[in-house]
């Protein structure tokens, strides 16, 4: 990392440790949100930013994840996270791979409107089934752990602390992917697919590759959402759902990591501090999106980087 960068974030992880430490439970579980929303609109930003995937049925993978650790939970009495983790997240990548190889054959807006079709179609699956709970999810009562019962994911400080060490190293290694040939492939694919295509590269096999690891990176982000709510609902499976992290994407700034991180904290805060001042709140939201897409080209990681600029400051944000 440059030394700006690697500035910058041990600057945001000394402060994210510290949070707990002002005792405030609601603090914690508020931030624990907003984490996992970024790891999630992180996730996102590798497709859309990166790759030029635009995709409207991301949360598909988020809610595949949540479901799968609500019914190793509920039907098999799996509680440690040491299992669960790894075989939600695995599960998310392979729904991932099955969307992939079938929606990754269109392009577009094609692309976009297929991604949303299967979204939807897991939506509806969840929805009317008694096995997934219906309408109403699966309730977990049960208390995740760590490997041992005196170590307790349910806990909200060890749950927070670990949805940081999730965040970071979400970041860390996504930092490293895009810098990496494979990064710079597909941005070669973003700004001229054809001229990737005429130099030999399976742009195929890329953009699925790509496809993969962001369903994976949701899946992530599904399992610790379920640690955090102890609920699976098929609401994480909708399109609304899907379009509220592109809109942090956005937001924050595409293909820059640091944006999606700023988007999540700024959507989130966003809607929970307009639905508390009035019952329309939807209505601030919606101008403050309009203003900031007009105004911030880039997203708000976009427009600080043109103020740094005419600082003399650091000239680009990872």
């Amino acid at each position: 990392m440059s030394r700006s960068v690697l500035i910058t974030t041990g600057v945001v992880v000394c402060i994210a440790l510290t949070i707990p430490l002002f005792g405030n439970p609601y603090l914690t579980t508020h931030a624990t949100r907003i984490l996992i929303y970024a790891i999630f609109a992180m996730s996102l930003d590798l497709l859309v930013g990166y790759c030029g995937l635009v995709s409207l049925g991301h949360a598909a993978f988020f809610g595949v994840a949540a479901y799968a650790t609500a019914l190793l939970s509920a039907k098999i009495g799996v509680s440690n996270i040491l299992i669960s983790l790894p075989l939600s997240t695995l599960t998310a990548a392979l729904v991932a791979l099955a969307i992939g190889l079938l929606t990754l054959r269109t392009g577009g807006i094609y692309f976009i409107m297929a991604t949303l079709a299967f979204a939807q179609m897991l939506f509806f699956l969840v929805n009317d089934s008694a096995f997934f709970g219906g309408s109403d999810g699966i309730l977990l009562l049960t208390r995740f752990s760590l490997g041992t019962p005196s170590l307790s994911a349910s806990d909200p400080v060890v749950r927070y602390y670990l949805t940081v060490a999730a965040a970071f190293l979400t970041f860390v290694f996504l930092y490293f992917l895009v810098r990496s040939p494979f990064g710079r492939i597909l941005q070669g694919i973003k700004s001229n697919e054809r001229r990737m295509r005429a130099l030999g590269y399976s742009i195929a096999r890329y953009k699925l590759a790509t496809f993969v690891i962001g369903g994976a990176l949701a899946g992530l982000a599904g399992h610790l959402y379920v640690l955090l709510a102890s609920l699976a609902d098929p609401s994480i499976l909708d399109w609304v759902h899907s379009a509220q992290v592109l809109m942090m994407v956005i937001l924050g700034g595409m293909g820059t990591l640091v944006g999606p991180v700023i988007g999540a904290v700024l959507l989130i805060e966003l809607i929970d501090q307009a639905a508390e001042f009035t019952e329309h709140w939807k209505l601030i939201v919606g101008v403050v999106v309009v203003v900031i897409t007009l105004f911030g080209k880039g997203g708000l990681a976009g427009l600080w980087a043109a103020v740094a600029a005419r600082l003399g400051l650091a000239r680009s944000q990872p």
